[in-house]
């Protein structure tokens, strides 16, 4: 499904920042029954990002989780559109703005070009908020793969 990987948007990030992410991404969710993905493509496809987010989180299958606790970040980088979207179980307990904050931090470290710090920063908050209220009490595996996901052409 996402075979073709985006040239222009993987030298974004070099082999030592995409493995912090996924570093990340474990880290967030050893502690929790929740997943996190991220989805880094060139255009924003519908050009609405929360449009686009809803579509590849359905794609990967992030709506599988027992616990509806799966959330995506998903990057355009030439559109300059980002959106975070959750599950209902997560997104359902969140509190309000939650979501923006995790934004306009990532946002901050966009502009200065410091993507893969912006990623790992929303990570730790997303995986904290996860821990939370999804804490791993069971024997639960990590279902989902942890590196970055590239959308093609």
């Amino acid at each position: 499904m996402f075979s073709i990987f985006l040239k222009k948007a993987i030298n974004y990030f070099s082999d030592s920042e995409k493995e912090k992410i996924r570093t990340a991404i474990q880290e967030a969710e050893k502690s929790t029954t929740g997943e996190v993905r991220i989805f880094v493509e060139h255009y924003c496809k519908h050009g609405n990002a929360v449009v686009r987010a809803a579509e590849v989180f359905h794609n990967l299958k992030m709506d599988e989780t027992a616990d509806r606790n799966g959330v995506l970040i998903y990057i355009a980088l030439s559109h300059k559109r980002m959106a975070i979207y959750a599950d209902s179980g997560m997104y359902s307990k969140v509190e309000p703005g939650f979501w923006d904050e995790m934004l306009h931090k990532m946002q901050g470290h966009f502009k200065k070009e410091k993507f893969a710090e912006g990623i790992i920063s929303a990570i730790h908050d997303i995986g904290l908020k996860l821990a939370g209220f999804f804490p791993d009490g069971s024997l639960e595996k990590n279902d989902k793969p942890d590196e970055l996901v590239f959308g093609k052409r």
